[in-house]
Order: structure tokens, then sequence, then C-alpha cells
């Protein structure tokens, strides 16, 4: 019973510890966003479209490549399935609304964590290990506005827009099969999607993008800050960042589908 309690005590202080450094890292991170340049601190405007282009351009191959496969293999599965009740003019529907409200911004969210969140612990990280991060202190920079600020503002403004892209890509990738496996009119299927498709789902599916690329950033460089013991905390941090950002999306997933869903 010691034991057990021991390790739970220790479990909840670690969890509160870290949760209360990661808001401070927030708070810290949005005062450099927004009240440093009033200040005129300016930001680091160059470096940001730098790692725009880092995690949302360089990520476009690969999320626009398993999102197609994806909305293929959704088509296949639920012809499978509608076509025994008679109903498989409902396929444009079911991968219009599942790309839309979930697989579109679950799918880029995972895939950009473990391209761009664990190259974020990776290389802040190493950055510490080496002493870099204390070179920056002396040298009178700021690592939250020298390392963290361009982050942040970058993968918050690409996740969102390649989320958008795989959600296109997905249900093309739905139409492709549909059109040339199951024999659907292309013009039908593409009125259909259209027609499944509302406002709400699209703010759904936005504001769930938003707060995934937050996600995936703050965990990411809080993580790499974290590191201690050389290339192998590296290694283990690199790690635990992946794991904890893919939780914490699925957690917050859940959360969106309830506060927009739960009455429908």
């Amino acid at each position: 019973m010691t034991a057990i309690l021991g390790y739970t005590g220790r479990a909840f202080l670690l969890g509160t510890h870290a949760f209360l450094a990661a808001c401070s890292l927030i708070v810290d991170t949005l005062f450099w966003i927004v009240v440093a340049p009033l200040q005129g601190k300016g930001l680091r405007v160059r470096a940001t479209v730098e790692q725009f282009v880092r995690v949302g351009y360089s990520s476009l191959p690969i999320v626009m490549l398993i999102t197609f496969l994806l909305g293929a293999i959704l088509a296949m599965q639920s012809a499978y399935q509608l076509s025994r009740f008679g109903v498989a003019y409902l396929v444009p529907n079911l991968v219009a609304v599942a790309a839309v409200r979930e697989l579109a911004p679950l799918m880029t969210a995972i895939l950009i964590t473990g391209r761009s969140g664990s190259a974020f612990t990776a290389e802040i990280g190493t950055m510490k290990v080496s002493e870099e991060i204390d070179a920056l202190e002396v040298m009178g920079l700021n690592p939250t506005k020298y390392l963290v600020v361009p982050k942040f503002i970058g993968t918050t403004l690409a996740v969102p827009l390649v989320t958008m892209v795989a959600t296109f890509t997905m249900i093309l990738g739905g139409f492709a099969i549909s059109t040339a496996y199951l024999g659907q009119d292309p013009r039908v299927y593409l009125e259909s999607s259209a027609d499944a498709i509302t406002m709400k789902d699209f703010v759904n599916g936005f504001t769930k993008s938003v707060f995934f690329a937050m996600v995936i950033c703050v965990v990411g460089v809080y993580r790499g800050f974290e590191v201690e013991g050389g290339a192998e905390g590296v290694g283990k941090k690199t790690t635990s960042s992946v794991v904890t950002s893919i939780f914490l999306i699925v957690v917050l997933d859940v959360l969106f589908t309830y506060l927009f869903f739960s009455e429908s």
C-alpha cells in the first residue's frame, strides 16, 4: 500500500509540475508573440517562415499520400458494408463527412507529430545538452523568443492549412475508388459529397487542427527543454514527445467531438 500510494503521489506531483511548466511556457510564448512586438522587440519573421515551410509544405507529400489511400480504403470498406443494405449510394456522404470531421484533422496531426514534433524535441534537446541554450542566454537572447515563437507561429499556421489539403485529398481518394472501382457517376459523387458537408463540419475540423497544432508545438519544445543526460536523453524525450502529443491529440479530439456533436 505504501508503494502504491508513493507511486501515485509521485506521478501526481510530476504531472502537476509538467502541466504548470507547460502553462508557463505557453504564457511566455504568447507574451513574445502578442505583447513584445508592441514594445518594439519584434518577431523573427524569417525563422517563422522557415518553420512554416518545414512543418507545412514539406509535410504535404506524405500527408497527401496517406490521406488519399485512407480515403480509398474508407470508400471500399464502407461500400462493402452499405451495399449489404442497398445504400451504397451513401458512400460519398460517409467519406466526405468522416474526412472533414475526423480523419483528415486527426491523421494530419499524427503525421506532423511524428515528422515535426519529434524534430522540435530533438533540435532543442541537442542544443540543451551541447549548452547552446546557455550560450543564447549569455548573449542576451531569450530562448523562448529565439527558439519557441517561430515554431509556435509556423506550426499553428501550417497544420490547419495542411489539414484542408488532406481533407480534399481524402475525398479525392474516395472519389477515385468509387468512380473507377464501384462504378459511381463522378458528377453524382461530387454533388453528394458537397451536400453531405455542413459549415459545422468545417468549423469542427478547422478548430481541431488549430488546437492540435498548439499541442504538437508545445509538447515538442517542452520535452526538448527537459532533455538531460546526453544523446540517450534526447532519444528518450523525443519518444516521450511523440507519445504525449498523440495522447493529448486524441483526448482533444474526443472533447471537441463531444462539444460539437453531443446533441446530434
